[in-house]
């Protein structure tokens, strides 16, 4: 089923508690919970201090997105709040192995997260082992940029791969996510991150309508493919990627 997850990072940092009951009202039930160390990315954000306090509410469902050098150290450190989920850069790691068998070990899923110019394929002797991959439509680092169209081939080809593996990871996208990318992306993703371009923004409406906004997306992103597989058929092509 595909869900509306809120990077929390683009919230009113001054106003967190009441951020967090809107998101609550809205029926955000995920959160998206980027880690910078300005060395990974030219950027700064989140801290175990504020995350142990969103996570300990107990509310939400937490990713700890860690778009981090090192991320060995920022595992150990951000593992002892117990989110649901971890998830490093695959342009960090030495060992994913290793890395995913360290997340592993706190009783903590395991995510992967790959930056739009690295190729997906990389990670494909490790899909048993991923629970989730975070698929960047734009680079890490800042919201705001525009969404990189190249990344669909990519989703197009990893939703082919999973066809053949049995525990199959969740897909996430995050990066410029809103109604117009979302018609594009649906449904080969099953949680879809919005920050600034579709829910933290300055727009008309409440985060309730633009939650239910973002949701009507997906429905008119199943009947696009739903209309293509049926002329992809009707052509006698039977794989429409």
């Amino acid at each position: 089923m595909e869900k509306v997850v809120a990077s929390i990072m683009c919230g009113d940092q001054l106003h967190l508690a009441e951020e967090l009951v809107a998101l609550e009202k809205a029926g955000i039930n995920w959160l998206h919970c980027d880690v910078m160390d300005g060395i990974f990315v030219n950027n700064l954000a989140m801290g175990p201090y504020v995350l142990e306090a969103i996570i300990n509410g107990g509310r939400f469902t937490t990713d700890i997105h860690l778009a981090c050098q090192q991320p060995e150290k920022y595992i150990e450190m951000f593992a002892e709040l117990k989110p649901d989920y971890l998830t490093f850069h695959y342009e960090a790691a030495g060992s994913l192995t290793k890395l995913l068998g360290q997340v592993h070990s706190h009783g903590i899923k395991a995510g992967v997260a790959i930056s739009p110019r690295t190729p997906i394929d990389v990670i494909y002797p490790y899909l048993e082992n991923i629970d989730l991959v975070l698929m960047m439509t734009v680079e890490p680092g800042f919201a705001g940029q525009q969404f990189n169209w190249t990344v669909l081939e990519k989703l197009k080809r990893l939703t082919k791969q999973l066809e053949s593996v049995k525990k199959k990871p969740l897909i996430e996208v995050d990066g410029n996510i809103n109604a117009q990318t979302i018609n594009k992306i649906s449904p080969m993703a099953d949680l879809y991150v919005v920050g600034t371009s579709a829910l933290f923004n300055h727009q008309e409406g409440t985060y309730e309508d633009k939650v239910k906004a973002v949701e009507a997306a997906f429905a008119s992103g199943r009947a696009a493919e739903r209309f293509v597989d049926t002329a992809n058929l009707a052509n006698g092509n039977r794989d429409p990627y």
